[in-house]
């Protein structure tokens, strides 16, 4: 699995949100900033990016995820 299909994934799987990874295809991290976020929690905001690769990880095509979910504000400061 490559970064730009778990990207095309994640960008498909959280509304609105744009997505930036680093690593290699099955062990990797992932950066996704939504306005979707506000207001939940980090539990929350891992839960809804994981779902939109969960197929891939029980697979196995998809060993490690590092996430990191922000809101459009939280980045900027």
């Amino acid at each position: 699995m490559t970064l730009d299909e778990i990207q095309a994934k994640l960008e498909a799987g959280v509304e609105g949100s744009t997505v930036t990874m680093e690593g290699d295809g099955c062990n990797c991290s992932t950066l996704v900033v939504s306005e979707v976020f506000e207001g939940m929690g980090l539990l929350a905001r891992q839960k809804m990016v994981l779902a939109a690769v969960r197929a891939d990880i029980d697979s196995g095509e998809l060993h490690a995820l590092s996430i990191k979910a922000r809101t459009p504000a939280e980045l900027a400061s």
